[in-house]
């Protein structure tokens, strides 16, 4: 029980996203050091055999920082930190 309550100790994982975690093998905090959190998604999406909100994986980019780093800057603990970025030459729409 000790390494369920573990992933949940993660920033920004609770219940549901500790359980997707545990679908793909991952039981403990320290089973996320060195994983790459795209291939953890994608592995989720295959495995629900439909698309995944986008947010779970900035929650597995987090979740893979956290766990791979000794000192975690505060502010990378939170994982709307590691949403996607728009390229800075993207065209942006305006309204006319």
């Amino acid at each position: 029980m000790a390494a369920i309550k573990a992933l949940e100790q993660i920033p920004g994982v609770g219940e549901s996203i500790a359980q997707d975690l545990r679908r793909l093998g991952i039981t403990s905090v320290d089973q996320l050091r060195g994983q790459d959190p795209e291939k953890l998604y994608r592995r989720l999406c295959d495995f629900k055999a439909s698309p995944v909100d986008r947010c779970t994986l900035y929650v597995f980019r987090c979740a893979v920082y956290h766990a791979s780093t000794s000192d975690p800057d505060p502010e990378r603990l939170k994982w709307w930190s590691w949403k996607d970025k728009p390229p800075e030459n993207a065209k942006r729409c305006t309204q006319e």
